[in-house]
């Protein structure tokens, strides 16, 4: 199967929403699905950004990676996360890191088979957030 990898375009808005319906389905959460928009042409995408590691320094954190049911097995992800770990690289980034919810074993396996490490099972670290109310609280008790 022939398909291209390369950054996102205004154009691919309608597509990049329908993905992350389709993913917020997949995972569960689709109550927590805020945007929208319609059409598509794209089959798969990754979403990241650029953090820091205390002890590394500067890192990627890849928030999505997801591509159609019907496209997968394709290569298609695992293009996509080399992708994104070429971007790492050629930034000079230290560490490639992301978050798989637990019960999604297909993908967990995906990764380890990959070279990545559980940072629960190797470091003992938690991912932690505060949202909604908890943050709105947290707010008020800054100086």
């Amino acid at each position: 199967m022939k398909f291209s990898i390369r950054p996102v375009h205004p154009q691919d808005c309608r597509d990049i929403e329908r993905m992350i319906r389709e993913l917020a389905v997949y995972e569960k959460m689709a109550d927590r699905m805020k945007i929208t928009y319609e059409g598509h042409s794209v089959v798969g995408y990754t979403l990241y950004f650029y953090t820091y590691n205390t002890w590394s320094g500067r890192c990627v954190y890849m928030a999505d990676l997801y591509v159609m049911p019907d496209f997968r097995g394709k290569g298609i992800g695992k293009a996509l996360l080399a992708s994104v770990a070429k971007v790492c690289s050629e930034q000079q980034c230290a560490r490639l890191q992301f978050s798989v919810l637990k019960w999604n074993k297909f993908s967990l396996d995906f990764y380890l088979s990959k070279g990545a490490q559980d940072l629960i099972d190797a470091e003992c670290w938690r991912f932690i957030c505060f949202d909604g109310e908890a943050l709105e609280n947290l707010t008020l008790e800054a100086p």
